[in-house]
C-alpha cells in the first residue's frame, strides 16, 4: 500500500493535473469510479495505473475486476495519498493514469461521418466536457478541437465528459481552416452557431444533410474569420426572458436537433 503522500510516485501522478506534465509524458489523470469504469470498458489499453483506497474498491468491485482483467497496475493507497494525487477537493477514492489517445482527423473522415462537432476556442473545461458528452448522447461521429481550445486532457474536461471521452473519437490541436477544408471534401456542410445567424427554426430542414457544427468561445462567440469558413450561421431562438444560453446548452440543442432531423430523414 502507498502511504507516503510525498513519495516520487505520488508526486508524478499529481503533476498530471498540470498541462506541462501532460505534454511531457503523454499521460493524463482520471478521477472517480465512473470515469475509471468507462475507460476500462471502452479503452482498457490506454489505462496504465489505477490507485484506490481499499474502501473505494470494496464499494466499486467492478472497477477492481475490470482493472485486473485489463492487466492494469493496481495500487492500494491511504486516503492521504489519494487526496495528494487527485485534482478535486473531495476525491471519490479512485484515481487512474492513462495514455493520451486522440484520433487523427483523416481517420475520422474516413468513416463517412454525418454529424460532427467542431470546437473553436472553447476555453471553459466544463463546457468542453459537456459538449463532448452531448455529442456522444446525440450519436455524433466525432468531436474536433482546434488549437485554441482548452486541453482535452485537462482534469476538469475529463470529469465533465463522465466517460464520453472514451466513447467517440476526438481530434485535437488542429487549425480551423484546414479542418473546414477537409470536412467539406468529406461532403459535410459546416454550420456555425452564432447569435447573428439565420433563424434556426426556418432552416432546420437543412440539418438532415451531413453536418459539422462549429461552436465558438463562450464570451466572444466566433470571430469574423471563423464565421467566414461556415456555409451558414444559425441562431437559436430565445422564447423566454433569458439573455442567452450557456454554450454547452446551446450546443446540446444544435446536436440533438440535427440528430432528430437526420434520423427522421
Amino acid at each position: 500500500m502507498l502511504e507516503n503522500p510525498r513519495s516520487p510516485r505520488v508526486r508524478a501522478v499529481a503533476k498530471l493535473s498540470k498541462r506541462a506534465a501532460r505534454q511531457e509524458t503523454g499521460l493524463f489523470l482520471l478521477e472517480g469510479p465512473q470515469t475509471a469504469r468507462e475507460a476500462l470498458a471502452w479503452a482498457p489499453e490506454t489505462v496504465l495505473e489505477l490507485y484506490a483506497t481499499p474502501s473505494a474498491l470494496e464499494k466499486h468491485a467492478d472497477v477492481r475486476e475490470a482493472a485486473v482483467d485489463a492487466g492494469v497496475d493496481l495500487q492500494y493507497t491511504t486516503e492521504a495519498v489519494l487526496d495528494a494525487m487527485a485534482d478535486t477537493v473531495t476525491p471519490q477514492g479512485i484515481v487512474a493514469v492513462a495514455r493520451q489517445s486522440p484520433t487523427a482527423l483523416k481517420d475520422i473522415l474516413a468513416e463517412g461521418p454525418t454529424l460532427l462537432a467542431i470546437c473553436e476556442e472553447v476555453r471553459d473545461p466544463g463546457n468542453l466536457g459537456t459538449i463532448i458528452r452531448a455529442a456522444d448522447a446525440a450519436g455524433a461521429d466525432a468531436v474536433i478541437l482546434t488549437g485554441r481550445t482548452v486541453d482535452l486532457y485537462n482534469p476538469k474536461v475529463v470529469r465533465s465528459t463522465t466517460g464520453s471521452l472514451f466513447h467517440l473519437p476526438v481530434a485535437v490541436d488542429l487549425e480551423l481552416a484546414d479542418v473546414v477544408a477537409r470536412v467539406h471534401e468529406a461532403g459535410l456542410r459546416v454550420v456555425a452557431a452564432d447569435v447573428g445567424g439565420d433563424d434556426f427554426v426556418a432552416s432546420r430542414d437543412l440539418l438532415s444533410r451531413p453536418t459539422a457544427w462549429l461552436f465558438g468561445n463562450e464570451a466572444r462567440g466566433l470571430d469574423e474569420t471563423a464565421l467566414a469558413h461556415a456555409d451558414q450561421s444559425l441562431r437559436l431562438p430565445i422564447y423566454g426572458r433569458a439573455e442567452s444560453l450557456n454554450l454547452a446548452t446551446a450546443a446540446s440543442v444544435c446536436l440533438y436537433e440535427t440528430a432528430f432531423a437526420q434520423r427522421a430523414g
